[in-house]
């Protein structure tokens, strides 16, 4: 349960601890930090995995920031908490889009304040400390739980209210179910469905979002699944987008920057949302056009070609191998009149043209060519193997710059 107190901005500085407590706490933060992460894993496991995860560093670095300002306030009572209000306030919204109720980590605090507690009084015992000074201590520390308790109930509600979802999240379950990458009975998933009250389409389409400036979960349509969590928060529509859908949604989106992914069928919803997310990046890289809403589907190529950087290397060491002992100058001069040769099919005058240089010229790299690469140029699948690396390549150009 939530302590109930004061709003933080009205809490009243820590009480009669001596300044000098700050001084001999400090050294002892890197290891009481180890303790209570240990103690809290034990008695949650959930957070085993988040210590661990991709976000591991930064609820480390919430964790670290908690405590130290706990202590700052010993030495200065008056000294600001802004950073420790907004670290609590995503603690708050991180469980909600984890589809969590508070419970767990209200229970951490609590297991932290514990550790606190023990701490202390070895510390206590070590320096002497009075009766007195332990006892305001401990007053100050529960003091201080309740009120980084209220601002993570804040973010939470927050969270809970931009999410328009009951509080269990059933939505939001059923989403990560149905992307989870793992085989799922129909049956079981009809189940979850019907508890959330949401009808198993036949097709879907996914957008990734880039935060910040992600949408009002009022500005969607209802039935639209949402998952707002970092780092890759993503929307599931049921069916395909007609034309009234694509406008509400192009409105709600407004501000934001959003990949469309191809509409597949239900069981291939991840694989939307991987398109749309490789959409979106090379959207920022460059490589195709960055628009508020990029469709996956306008480009289809550019995302197969680059859908493996290591294969591309592969496939142009293989078959781009009788250019690899030239200079680079030369390199990428016959690969440029390669390129436009297979593009264009044109004569000698017209690749002369596109490349900006003499006929003759063309007429030269081209016999150079002819001699490097042989039977290849005239074998159909060849050809296509050797086109197919070059525009690879040149995307990947594009990706880098």
């Amino acid at each position: 349960m939530t302590v109930a107190r004061q709003p933080p901005e009205r809490t009243e500085p820590l009480g009669p601890i001596p300044r000098e407590l700050a001084a001999v706490m400090r050294p002892e933060l890197p290891s009481l930090l180890k303790e209570m992460a240990s103690e809290i894993v034990a008695a949650i496991p959930e957070y085993g995995e988040l210590l661990e995860g991709p976000n591991a560093r930064v609820i480390w670095v919430g964790i670290e920031q908690n405590i130290a300002t706990f202590v700052d306030q010993i030495a200065a009572p008056a000294a600001t908490t802004s950073l420790r209000d907004e670290i609590c306030r995503r603690f708050g919204r991180f469980e909600a889009y984890e589809g969590r109720s508070l419970d767990m980590l209200q229970a951490a605090y609590r297991i932290g304040c514990q550790v606190a507690l023990r701490r202390v009084r070895t510390v206590g015992k070590r320096y002497n400390l009075s009766v007195t000074v332990m006892l305001a201590f401990a007053d100050a520390l529960f003091a201080y739980m309740g009120d980084i308790a209220e601002l993570s109930r804040e973010g939470y509600q927050q969270a809970m209210t931009e999410l328009g979802e009951e509080p269990d999240n059933r939505r939001r379950r059923l989403l990560r179910r149905i992307l989870g990458g793992t085989t799922v009975a129909r049956g079981a998933l009809n189940e979850l469905a019907e508890h959330a009250g949401w009808p198993l389409p036949q097709e879907v389409t996914m957008v990734a979002l880039r935060s910040p400036g992600l949408p009002a979960r009022a500005a969607l349509d209802r039935d639209v699944l949402v998952d707002f969590g970092e780092p890759d928060p993503h929307l599931l529509i049921p069916g395909r987008l007609d034309e009234e859908r694509r406008t509400a949604l192009e409105h709600a989106l407004a501000g934001c920057r959003a990949a469309l992914g191809p509409t597949t069928s239900l069981d291939e919803a991840a694989d939307s949302l991987r398109w749309a997310r490789h959409t979106l990046v090379l959207a920022e890289n460059g490589v195709i056009a960055d628009r508020p809403l990029t469709r996956s589907e306008d480009h289809l190529l550019p995302l197969w070609l680059l859908g493996d950087p290591g294969l591309i290397r592969q496939l142009a060491a293989r078959h781009l191998s009788p250019l690899a002992n030239l200079t680079p100058a030369q390199r990428h001069r016959l690969i440029d009149t390669l390129r436009t040769w297979l593009t264009t099919r044109g004569t000698a005058a017209q690749m002369a043209e596109a490349l900006g240089v003499h006929p003759q010229t063309v007429r030269y790299r081209m016999r150079l060519l002819d001699r490097a690469f042989g039977a290849q140029l005239s074998d159909p699948e060849g050809r296509f193997a050797i086109e197919v690396a070059l525009r690879a390549l040149q995307l990947e150009a594009t990706r880098r710059r």
